[in-house]
């Protein structure tokens, strides 16, 4: 059961603004609580928005009180935005499970001119991944398609951007060897062309995969 408390403490564990304690309690609900885990990933859109406004704003000057002008009106159209694509990423990702059971290439929505692909194999654990990104005005549309996760427990997609930049891209709570190939999608302020690598990491920070190009 998701309480209307877990709904709120989504907005403040992806900021980051609760602390290690705390953070871990929600990180045991989020493995048990499927609308919060998605809460999460709908939530990173809205993060990677704002962290770039932040690196993006001159020394010295307030990002809040010095918002420019229209700030707020192209924030709540990312936001629709971003709800709008990942509705229409749900119903092609439906579409790409038929395809991939017939044994054909798994294709994200954006590949094209401007995106990107990354992929690893761990041949000890077995764990695969693959990551296609698509340039958008905004940085990159992501969609992830991981298999084999080793181990149980909440992950997260992180990209690397080539100046050591880190973004969450996604948050999904694995079930461990034996879970059927997970597909989602996510966004990230960088650009695909600004992205070095991917990392598929444990709560706790732990690499699990490292993807390349």
């Amino acid at each position: 059961m998701c309480s209307p408390q877990h709904r709120r403490d989504v907005g403040a564990y992806v900021l980051g603004v609760i602390g290690a304690a705390d953070a871990f309690r929600f990180e045991e609900h989020l493995e048990g609580c499927p609308l919060c885990a998605g809460a999460v990933v709908e939530f990173g859109g809205v993060t990677a928005v704002l962290g770039r406004y932040a690196r993006l704003t001159p020394p010295g000057v307030d990002p809040v009180a010095r918002a420019a002008p229209g700030l707020v009106r192209r924030a709540t159209e990312a936001v629709a935005s971003g709800r709008r694509r990942t509705r229409r990423r749900r119903l092609v990702l439906g579409a790409a499970a038929a395809v991939l059971a017939a044994g054909a290439p798994f294709v994200v929505p954006g590949e094209g001119p401007g995106s990107g692909r990354w992929a690893a194999v761990d041949r000890g654990s077995g764990m695969t991944a693959v990551v296609t990104a698509g340039a958008r005005e905004w940085g990159a549309d992501v969609g992830l398609e991981v298999s084999g996760v080793p181990e149980s427990g909440v992950c997260s997609l992180v990209a690397v951007g080539r100046d050591g930049d880190e973004e969450t891209v996604a948050t999904w709570s694995s079930a461990g060897p034996g879970e059927a190939p997970l597909r989602l999608g996510g966004g990230a302020a960088l650009r695909p062309r600004d992205i070095a690598r991917f990392e598929v990491r444990t709560a706790a920070g732990r690499p699990l995969l490292r993807l390349t190009r």
